[in-house]
């Protein structure tokens, strides 16, 4: 049997066996495997390859990057189990919600925060589903005006940081990055780390987040009637303006945390995972300052977190607590107060709270995680033992065009790939074949990445297995039809592309502020 038959075989007990219901990270174990097996037999596959997989899995799970993945999936959960959210949107509503298009306004801004805090895509579509949509609703909105808003907005935790996918992307970026650039005779390639990919993300989320704005606009001023203003943002139905404090309780708290996690990583004082480990510990502390009555005393040492955390961020700007004795005193009864306050978070939570819930499923997610990553590793092993990189690497580059084709090319691919496989599949599997070649070619890693998760994030929203529409279809009322969903992110995805293409067209989008901060 010849390697393209396997090749083919492969392909297609991958994409039968993941469209059968079974887990994907068993298929991607298990498929890989028994196609190495008959080649075996049949003389086409050298075991070899297969060998090399307990030291390739120790290498990827001892990697120091995904350590930062499971507190960043805890900082998001924390976070999900809180009003935290439910307090944004009210307030944001508040805000917003007398301008014509004011409530898609406050969705669109709640869930670009939310995003930056939690990243929790289901958690945030369906807090924005039971707040933000009968709101929206009974103040007669446009019902796929706002679906689309919700959905869309819902999803935009893939693109702003801090993103898991950003930070799986980051790993494969940068070893097919590291293989490409050998193969072109560089043997030192500058490594691609999780803080590129989160400065990258940052100008194209915002843009995304423009668009989506001035569509909203564009929309109110052309269609009114979709989107009327509202006098009234409650559940009493009495009107009200939040005041300062409301305000710094719902978004200044949450602003803080995700200033304190983007602002080390980008600042260069701590690695993603110190980031993750300050973010997770920040979220206990929102958490556990809703908690009701709660003794004076411990909530201000509780809530000392946030500044004593700063403190030690600024005490590492400004060269470590060994430089001086001020520093040393400054960081240390910083670090005092930070390690009281998280220990009576923790007691707290775990005597009145949900923290063993929330670390229960945060070891589940993680868990499937590691899977899908080990059951990967498998499957790059027996695609190269099969020829697979060759072969890909001469489709894309006999491409008529050049590298522009070839990454066009890709991205096709990965966009309809969204329709029927989850992202982590799409990350693990696409981009350890399609990325070296195009690395060799002068590809620009960073600019390369962020076109992947730009395109990614549109696998949420695109029928029929798009996640935020599924999300959605949980919370909405039965009179608003699955049809209508789907119509209903039609003109986002549309957003989507153009923001696509404007990061495809103008590279500096996503390669500036790196090059800026880093350089």
């Amino acid at each position: 049997m010849s390697h393209e038959l396997l090749l083919i075989l492969l392909g297609l007990l991958l994409f039968g066996g993941i469209l059968s219901g079974v887990p994907v990270s068993f298929v991607l174990l298990g498929v890989p495997f028994l196609v190495a097996v008959l080649g075996t037999l049949t003389g086409t596959f050298d075991l070899a390859f297969i060998n090399a997989f307990p030291s390739r899995a120790f290498g990827l799970l001892t990697n120091p990057v995904f350590v930062a993945v499971p507190l960043f999936v805890l900082m998001g959960s924390l976070l999900e189990k809180a009003d935290i959210a439910k307090r944004m949107m009210l307030t944001a509503g508040a805000l917003f919600g007398e301008q014509r298009g004011g409530l898609s306004y406050a969705v669109i801004i709640v869930g670009a925060l939310l995003a930056a805090s939690t990243g929790v895509i289901g958690a945030t579509i369906f807090m924005l589903g039971l707040i933000a949509l009968p709101a929206m609703l009974s103040a007669n909105y446009s019902p796929r005006l706002a679906s689309g808003v919700i959905c869309a907005s819902g999803s935009l935790g893939q693109i702003i940081p801090p993103s898991i996918l950003l930070i799986l992307l980051s790993d494969q970026i940068s070893a097919a990055y590291q293989s490409g650039r050998r193969s072109a005779g560089d043997f030192a390639p500058e490594p691609v780390s999780v803080g590129d990919l989160f400065a990258a993300a940052l100008l194209p989320g915002l843009v995304l987040v423009g668009l989506y704005l001035l569509y909203t606009f564009i929309l109110s001023r052309l269609r009114p009637e979709t989107c009327p203003p509202i006098r009234q943002f409650s559940s009493t139905g009495e009107q009200r303006k939040p005041g300062p404090e409301g305000v710094v309780k719902a978004l200044v708290l949450p602003l803080a945390l995700i200033l304190l996690v983007l602002g080390s990583i980008l600042g260069g004082v701590a690695t993603p995972t110190e980031s993750a480990a300050l973010g997770a510990a920040g979220a206990l502390v929102l958490v556990a300052m809703e908690r009701e009555p709660v003794p004076t005393w411990r909530r201000r040492i509780i809530l000392a977190v946030l500044p004593a955390a700063f403190l030690l961020v600024v005490v590492k700007v400004f060269g470590g607590a060994n430089t001086s004795p001020l520093l040393m005193s400054v960081g240390l009864a910083s670090l005092v107060v930070l390690v009281a306050g998280v220990a009576l978070a923790t007691w707290q939570e775990l005597q009145e709270g949900e923290l063993i819930d929330v670390a229960s499923s945060t070891a589940t997610v993680v868990s499937m995680l590691t899977l899908i990553v080990l059951g990967a590793t498998m499957l790059s092993l027996v695609f190269r033992g099969l020829g697979g990189d060759e072969m890909v690497a001469d489709l894309l580059t006999g491409l008529p065009g050049g590298t522009a084709t070839a990454v066009l090319a890709v991205m096709v691919v990965i966009f309809f790939l969204g329709f029927v496989i989850e992202y982590i599949e799409i990350i693990f599997i696409v981009v350890p074949v399609a990325a070296p070649p195009l690395m060799a070619a002068g590809v620009d890693p960073v600019w390369f990445a962020i076109l992947i998760s730009m395109n990614l994030q549109m696998s949420f929203l695109t029928p029929p297995f798009g996640y935020a529409l599924f999300y959605f279809r949980s919370v909405a009322p039965a009179a608003l039809t699955t049809r209508d969903i789907y119509a209903s992110v039609a003109p986002f995805i549309l957003l989507q592309l153009l923001a696509l293409a404007l990061v495809a067209a103008f590279p500096t989008l996503a390669t500036w502020l790196p090059g800026v901060i880093f350089k």
